[in-house]
C-alpha cells in the first residue's frame, strides 16, 4: 500500500465533515443576515456573503496546502513561525488600518487581513514545541516563566491595537498548561484576581481590602497554622496577602487607564455601577442595545424558527453586527431552538473529537497542540454564545467557522487542519 493511500486512510474524515457542516451552515446564515434586494447572486462581491464564499473556497486550497506539507515541518519551524507572528502584530500597529478605533488590520486591495487571528496558531505551535522539548510536566518555575512569556507576548501586543476581545482568547492556554502539569494554584490565583477586580468595582476598595484582610488572616491562622511555623511558609502567606491588597488598590487605575471607554461602559452597565437612573437607562439603550435586540431575536424564533430568509428581526437589521459577532441570533430566529441545538451539538461533538484524538497522541507536541486547538475553539464558542444570550458583556469574540471574516475563517481552518495533519501522520511514530 502506497504512503499516500495510508495517509488518506488515517485522516480524521469525521472532523473534516464536522468542519464543512459548520462552515456551510455559517455561510447560509451569513447570506440571510446580509442579502439585499439588490443582490445579484451568490458570488456578488459587493455583498458580505459573496466575499465569505470566496474565503470558503480559498480555505479549501489552504486545507490542501496544510495537508500536503510534511508534519515534521510544523514542529521543526514552530519558533520561526512564532517570531513571524509577533512581527506581524508589531507591524500592524505601525502600518495597519484603523477600523472602529482599532488598528488591527492590514489593508490589501479591497480586503483586510487581521494578524491576531493567525497569531493564535503561531502561539499554539510555539507552546507545543516548548512543552514537548522540556519532556517533563511544567513544575519548574523557570519553565513556567518561559511558557507564560510565549503565551502572553501576543496578547500584550494585541492590547496595543487595542483589541481586548482577541487578547482575552489567550486565557484558554492556561487550561492547556494545567493539563500538562501546571500547578492548580495558578488557576485559583487567576480566578481570585478576577473576583477581586469585580468586587472592588462593585463595593469599592476600602470594603474589599477590609474583607480580604479578615478572610486572609482567618485562612492563614486557621487552615495554615502548622505551615506557619516554617519561616518560608509564613513569608509566602504574608506576601500573598500584601499582593492581593496591592492589586485591589490598582483596580481603579487599571479600570480607568488601561480599559477603553466602551469597555468601562459595558462593565458599568453589567455590574450596575451607575446610580443615576437617567444615565443608566441611556446606557442600556446605547451599550445594552446589541444584547437586548439579540435576546429578542433569539426568543422570537420559538422552537421551529421562522424559516430561512423569513426572520423579521434579521431582515429588519435590528441586531447590529449580526453577520459577525451576533451571527448566532440569525440561527436562533430562523431555525429556532431546534436549529440552535443542532449547531451547539455539532460544536460539542467537534470539541470532544479533538480532545479524544489529542489524548491518543503519544507524541507530546501533537498532544499539546490538540488540546490547545480544543481550548481556543471552546473559549470562542462559549464566550460568543454567552455574549449573544446576555451572560457576558459584548467583547468582540467571533463564533468559529460562522462569523463573517476571511482572517477568522482562515485562522481557524489552519488551526484545525494542522492538528488533522499531525494526527493523520501519527507523530507518535517519529
Amino acid at each position: 500500500m502506497s504512503r499516500e493511500v495510508k495517509f488518506i486512510k488515517k485522516i480524521d474524515w469525521f472532523s473534516i465533515l464536522l468542519y464543512f457542516l459548520l462552515v456551510g451552515i455559517g455561510w447560509i446564515n451569513i447570506y440571510s443576515a446580509s442579502v439585499t434586494t439588490a443582490s445579484t447572486g451568490f458570488l456578488d462581491m459587493s455583498e458580505l456573503y459573496g466575499k465569505q464564499l470566496v474565503f470558503i473556497i480559498t480555505s479549501i486550497f489552504l486545507i490542501i496546502l496544510i495537508l500536503s506539507i510534511e508534519a515534521k515541518f510544523y514542529e521543526r519551524f514552530s519558533s520561526i513561525i512564532y517570531i513571524a507572528g509577533l512581527l506581524s502584530l508589531i507591524g500592524v500597529i505601525i502600518f495597519g488600518k484603523n477600523i472602529n478605533g482599532a488598528t488591527s488590520w492590514y489593508a490589501i486591495g479591497g480586503f483586510t487581513l487581521q494578524p491576531s487571528e493567525f497569531a493564535k496558531v503561531t502561539t499554539v505551535l510555539a507552546l507545543a514545541k516548548f512543552l514537548s522539548d522540556i519532556q517533563t510536566n511544567i513544575y519548574n518555575f523557570k519553565h513556567q516563566l518561559i511558557a507564560f512569556a510565549i503565551i502572553l507576548s501576543p496578547p500584550l501586543l494585541i492590547m496595543l491595537q487595542p483589541d481586548a476581545g482577541s487578547a482575552m482568547v489567550y486565557m484558554a492556554f492556561f487550561f492547556v498548561m494545567y493539563r500538562e502539569g501546571l500547578p492548580a494554584i495558578y488557576l485559583w490565583i487567576g480566578l481570585l484576581l478576577i473576583l477581586l477586580f469585580i468586587i472592588t468595582l462593585k463595593l469599592g476598595y476600602i470594603i474589599t481590602i477590609v474583607a480580604t484582610l479578615i478572610i486572609g488572616l482567618v485562612c492563614i491562622f486557621y487552615f495554615f497554622r502548622k505551615q506557619l511555623k516554617r519561616k518560608r511558609q509564613t513569608s509566602l502567606a504574608i506576601t500573598s496577602l500584601v499582593t492581593a491588597i496591592m492589586f485591589i488598590l490598582a483596580v481603579n487605575y487599571i479600570f480607568y487607564n488601561v480599559f477603553k471607554q466602551h469597555h468601562r461602559d459595558r462593565f458599568t452597565l453589567v455590574l450596575g455601577l451607575e446610580k443615576d437612573p437617567v444615565k443608566l437607562e441611556k446606557m442600556r439603550k446605547t451599550f445594552g442595545f446589541n444584547t437586548n435586540q439579540s435576546e429578542i431575536a433569539i426568543g422570537s424564533g420559538g422552537f421551529w424558527g421562522k424559516g430561512w430568509l423569513k426572520g423579521t428581526r434579521t431582515r429588519g437589521d435590528f441586531v447590529p453586527a449580526q453577520d459577525t459577532d451576533y451571527i448566532f441570533t440569525t440561527v436562533s430566529e430562523e431555525w429556532g431552538f431546534l436549529g440552535s441545538a443542532i449547531v451547539i451539538f455539532l460544536f460539542v461533538v467537534l470539541l470532544l473529537r479533538i480532545l479524544n484524538r489529542a489524548e491518543q497522541q503519544k507524541n507530546k507536541f501533537s498532544r499539546v497542540y490538540g488540546y490547545s486547538v480544543a481550548a481556543i475553539l471552546f473559549f470562542h464558542f462559549a464566550i460568543n454564545i454567552g455574549m449573544v444570550i446576555g451572560l457576558f458583556p459584548t467583547v468582540g469574540i467571533p463564533l468559529p467557522f460562522f462569523s463573517y471574516g476571511g482572517s477568522g475563517l482562515w485562522g481557524f481552518t489552519i488551526l484545525l487542519f494542522i492538528f488533522i495533519k499531525l494526527d493523520a501522520n501519527r507523530i507518535n511514530e517519529w
